[in-house]
């Protein structure tokens, strides 16, 4: 996989260009549904149109009858699916309910059926003519949670919180809500399932190809060995795309049984149903301070979502305990189930939604307490992890404040609503805190030195398109002294060496160590060769005085020109390669890591723009601070944090799912009804990133940056709003509504 030209001299840190950028700009990079097997046939599923009942009667008489069509399957007729095992968190499935198990319907868009035909147009076709009559019942779809009755879940706890919080010199207690937000990564999800024998291979879009290919082994009923799952590329998932949903299991079922390779596309309608969504929250915060603005009392009580047959707990409270310092706090948490489809971790599951509450919170304090809000967060913030008593392994969120504050210029802001103006648009100015844990799990690699001049590294990891194609790359520069031509990382295959899940912010944390472990083990082997081989003209010395540099093999006394060319070292030894494996753990096994509190964090400040004359509302302008050890790819880098400000733009402005309290079913289900944001809604975004790297979490310092970047963006875009209009937008999204609203009770 060749790029650029870029020299291997301090690589790690530099802005390079992705390696896999050529192929993706030239078409070539491969997608799940870009494979077309010998043979391939195409499977369509028939979805349910009520959110709650019984299937009364399913015909597929037409539908079988119809041309092209090899097998229509359901629950009358389809063989047994299996439940992963419960809790396994290395077979983690989406849904615990199997597709087609029995005919009872828990929300709008399950799969009651699946059509499998020559053509995908003949399968369209003979889906839509599978007439299915149901016994329907009222479905619980609510945009609202409260009130609620169940069990609450005590996250985190500390002092007596209430006896502080009516205590309180000044106080806040307000509810926040976020809405339903649906997974829209531009590359739709799609299984090719394609049997051979008694084996099965899926090409998949999954962030996850080892836990993919163990709860698919699960559900199929088959050994693992017999299972291999390929992701060479993805087109984003954001989470959604972590674990295996119901139509990978239908589309490895239907090609069994047609004894033909299989292609599932879902639909960008059934994205909207089917495969996740981030779910509904709302979340009670009281906040108390003392009249100088220290914290006393932090207590929130978050519900959100979830579906009629997963128990699937969003995580508000993830940055809660740690955050700021305050002695008394109590966080709760609890489940309202729901009529859709079970909801998926999303791009800062928990922290994202839980920091919109917290920080809009903790502006409305300073509002009270007349403070500046930067100056509320920076004289609460916390030595420790007051959860846990632990020491951060680095916490750099005071320079982020205050590097954001001065590259934003904060100073020059007015703290009364309304009262600054640029070219006759009502400017506002609004910030937050962001966090974001930091973790490394355990990862295998095998790196090999070729005879014909290469370097591989192979990793049954995925790039999911965020650069970790590159990130291996680089390891290997710099290891190796070669360019990026000479360089092949083969990732997203379970037939190698086991790697990571694309999710977290963990992947990058995780490979360092074991590809970089790989690599040094393959170039011990390469100068042992060298010291012991006639004919390479280093016979003799001693392998511990050797060096490879520049990719070649040189005494250390000389300089790298002197040296042989490792790939002629090889070939001198009549060896092919020489390879090493490596494996690395994960940072909860690591003495390092032991005892300490890992996270990343960040500031966010965001400029709005109000026009009332007009009712136009943009953000302009975003300057984001990130404190996430050390970079390893600025470039990348940058673009991952630009492309979650983006996002924060679109969660504070613009997304929401709404279901159709009749039938449950997604009303604004495609991207025409489906507010995104767009270029044309993107603001001018600075990024920049402090260096301090975190060796606790690896030998490289680095974590990971995905989520951290969305992480306060809609608290400071709907703190900006108010400072522009006096309007606080408590319910997500911020709608000219309310701001309407305003305008119409001032006048």
């Amino acid at each position: 996989m060749a790029s650029t030209t870029a020299s291997p001299h301090g690589i790690i840190g530099r802005p390079v260009p992705r390696i896999d950028g050529p192929l993706k700009t030239t078409g070539t990079a491969q997608y799940a549904a870009d494979f077309h097997l010998p043979g391939m046939v195409f499977a369509v599923p028939v979805q349910a149109t009520v959110a709650k009942g019984t299937i009364r009667s399913l015909d597929v008489t037409a539908a079988q009858a119809m041309p092209g069509v090899l097998e229509v399957l359901h629950h009358g007729n389809v063989e047994r699916i299996y439940r992963a095992v419960p809790n396994d968190p290395n077979a983690t499935v989406s849904e615990t309910r199997p597709p087609l198990e029995d005919n009872r319907i828990y929300y709008w868009g399950q799969y009651v059926a699946l059509v499998v035909a020559e053509t995908l147009e003949q399968a369209t076709a003979a889906a839509a003519a599978v007439k299915a009559e149901y016994s329907a019942e009222t479905p619980q779809v609510s945009g609202e949670l409260e009130p609620f009755a169940g069990t609450w879940h005590t996250v985190s706890a500390r002092g007596k919180v209430d006896e502080a919080f009516d205590a309180a010199a000044v106080k806040v207690d307000q509810t926040y809500g976020t809405p339903v937000e649906t997974h829209n990564p531009i590359e739709l999800h799609a299984t090719v399932a394609a049997w051979a024998g008694d084996t099965v291979t899926f090409y998949e879009s999954t962030q996850g190809v080892v836990n993919h290919r163990n709860a698919m082994a699960q559900i199929l009923g088959v050994p693992r060995e017999n299972v291999t799952v390929i992701t060479k590329f993805l087109g984003s998932g954001f989470g959604g795309k972590l674990f295996p949903w119901p139509h990978c299991a239908l589309a490895a079922v239907a090609s069994r049984r047609v004894q033909r390779p299989v292609k599932l596309v879902v639909t960008r309608t059934m994205m909207f149903s089917n495969v996740g969504h981030r779910p509904l929250t709302e979340q009670r915060f009281r906040v108390g301070a003392s009249a100088d603005g220290k914290l006393v009392a932090l207590r929130q009580d978050a519900l959100n979502h979830t579906s009629m047959v997963d128990n699937f707990d969003e995580g508000c409270g993830e940055a809660t305990p740690y955050l700021y310092s305050v002695p008394n706090l109590t966080v709760t948490s609890a489940l309202v189930q729901r009529n859709v489809g079970s909801p998926m971790a999303m791009r800062g599951p928990g922290a994202v939604p839980g920091l919109f509450a917290m920080e809009s919170a903790m502006d409305e304090l300073a509002v009270a307490l007349k403070m500046d809000p930067v100056e509320l967060r920076l004289k609460n913030d916390a030595s420790i992890d007051e959860s846990n008593g632990q020491k951060f392994s680095s916490r750099h969120l005071r320079e982020c404040l205050e590097t954001g504050s001065a590259k934003f210029g904060w100073s020059k802001r007015t703290p009364a609503v309304g009262s600054m103006r640029r070219d006759g648009k009502v400017l506002g100015w609004g910030m937050a805190a962001a966090s974001w844990g930091a973790y490394r799990f355990g990862c295998s690699t095998t790196v090999e030195l070729g005879a014909d001049g290469k370097v591989r590294a192979r990793c049954a990891t995925q790039d999911v398109g965020t650069g970790l194609y590159t990130i291996f790359a680089q390891v290997l520069a710099e290891k190796t002294g070669l360019p990026f031509e000479r360089i092949e990382v083969l990732l997203g295959d379970t037939t190698m060496p086991e790697g990571p899940l694309s999710g977290g912010s963990w992947s990058t944390a995780t490979v360092l160590p074991a590809v970089a472990g790989a690599a040094d083990g393959a170039i011990a082997s390469l100068l042992q060769i060298a010291a012991s081989t006639p004919g390479a003209k280093l016979e003799g010395a001693d392998a511990k005085t050797l060096r490879l540099t520049e990719g070649r093999v040189h005494r250390a006394t000389e300089s790298a020109a002197q040296g042989v060319p490792f790939e002629t070292v090889l070939q001198a030894a009549r060896l092919n390669r020489v390879s090493a494996d490596s494996t690395s753990g994960s940072a909860f096994e690591d003495p390092k890591a032991k005892g300490l509190s890992m996270h990343s964090f960040g500031a966010q400040f965001a400029e709005v723009e109000w026009e009332p004359g007009i009712a136009r509302l943009r953000v302009s302008r975003v300057v984001t601070v990130i404190d996430a050890g050390r970079i390893i790819n600025p470039r990348a880098g940058a673009n991952q944090i630009k492309g979650a400000v983006v996002m924060g733009v679109g969660m504070a402005m613009l997304e929401e799912t709404v279901y159709d309290p009749r039938n449950g079913q997604p009303i604004n289900g495609n991207l025409a009804d489906y507010l995104m944001a767009t270029c044309a809604d993107s603001p001018e975004i600075d990024v920049t990133f402090l260096d301090y790297p975190d060796y606790a979490l690896n030998s490289y310092g680095a974590r990971g940056i995905g989520e951290i970047g969305l992480a306060g963006v809609a608290p400071a875009i709907a703190s900006a709003v108010y400072h522009a209009t006096g309007v606080r937008v408590r319910k997500l999204p911020i709608r000219i509504e309310d701001l309407l609203q305003s305008e119409m009770r001032e006048a």
